[in-house]
C-alpha cells in the first residue's frame, strides 16, 4: 500500500480500532453505565442532548479562542524580547520556568475573588497555561540563529534590527506554527478546568453537572467534544503551517 494513503487513513483505522474495542469490552464484562459507559451510551447521550452540549461548546470555543489569541499577541512579544537580548533571555526566563511550573488550576479562586464568576477566569485561564510554548519557541528560533550566518550579514552591512527581521523572524516560523499546536491544546484544557469551578456554562460546567446526576455518558460527550475541537484547531495550523512553510519541510515532501 502507497505510504501517503496509508499515512492519511492510519489516525482514523487506528480512532475506528480503539472504540470497536471499547465498545467490545464494555459488552462482554457487563461494565455498568454510571461507571464506564460504552461508545453507543456516549453517542446516545450525545445526539439526546446535542442541542445543549453546543451550546456549551460555543461558549467553551469562543473562550478558549479569546485566551488563545491573548497568549499568541504576549507569547511573541516575550518571545521577539528574549529571543532578540541575550541580557533579557537571561533575567526573565528563569522567571518565566518558575511561573510556568504553578498549577494553572490553583489560579482560578485567585482570579474569582478579582473577577467573579463568568468569562473573566476562564479566558485568563486559557492565556496563562498557553502562553509560555509560544514565547519559548519564538525565543528559541530567535535565539539560535547561526552566529557565521550573522556574521556574514553583518559584514554585509545588515543591522541586528535587519538580522532578526529578515532572517530570525522568518527562521522562528515552523517554531511558531509548532509552539501553536500546542498551546491550543493547553488553552482548551485551561479553559474546561476553569468553567469546572468558576462558570455557569461551558464544557468544564457541563463536565460538574453531568456527573453530579450520575450522567457519565454526556459527561463523556463533553470530554469527546472538546477534543474535537482541540484536534479540529490543530489540524488547522498544521495546513497553515504547511502551506506557509513549506521550505521548512522539503526533507518530508516527495514521499
Amino acid at each position: 500500500m502507497n505510504a501517503k494513503p496509508l499515512e492519511r487513513w492510519a489516525p482514523w483505522l487506528l480512532l475506528v480500532a480503539l472504540v470497536a474495542l471499547w465498545q467490545a469490552v464494555c459488552t462482554v464484562f457487563d461494565v455498568s453505565e454510571f461507571v464506564f459507559p460504552s461508545p453507543a451510551r456516549i453517542w446516545n447521550q450525545f445526539w439526546e442532548f446535542k442541542t445543549i452540549i453546543a451550546g456549551h461548546a460555543w461558549r467553551t470555543f469562543w473562550v478558549t479562542m479569546a485566551g488563545f489569541g491573548i497568549a499568541i499577541v504576549v507569547g511573541v512579544l516575550l518571545g521577539f524580547l528574549l529571543g532578540s537580548s541575550r541580557l533579557a533571555y537571561a533575567a526573565v526566563y528563569p522567571l518565566m520556568t518558575g511561573f510556568n511550573a504553578l498549577p494553572k488550576a490553583a489560579f482560578v479562586p485567585i482570579l474569582v475573588v478579582w473577577f467573579g464568576i463568568g468569562v473573566g477566569p476562564a479566558v485568563l485561564t486559557a492565556f496563562l497555561i498557553s502562553f509560555f510554548p509560544i514565547m519559548v519557541n519564538i525565543a528559541t528560533g530567535l535565539a539560535t540563529l547561526e552566529p557565521e550566518l550573522e556574521d556574514v550579514l553583518r559584514v554585509l552591512g545588515a543591522r541586528r534590527w535587519d538580522v532578526l527581521m529578515k532572517v530570525g523572524l522568518p527562521r522562528s516560523m515552523p517554531y511558531f506554527y509548532g509552539s501553536l499546536k500546542v498551546a491550543i491544546t493547553l488553552a482548551f484544557v485551561g479553559t474546561t478546568v476553569s468553567e469546572m469551578t468558576a462558570a455557569n456554562e461551558g464544557i468544564g460546567y457541563l463536565l460538574i453537572s453531568a456527573g453530579s446526576a450520575m450522567q457519565m455518558g454526556l459527561a463523556f460527550a463533553g470530554l469527546l467534544v472538546v477534543g474535537v475541537m482541540a484536534m479540529a484547531m490543530y489540524e488547522l495550523f498544521a495546513v497553515i503551517e504547511k502551506r506557509t512553510t513549506a521550505w521548512a519541510h522539503r526533507g518530508s515532501q516527495g514521499h
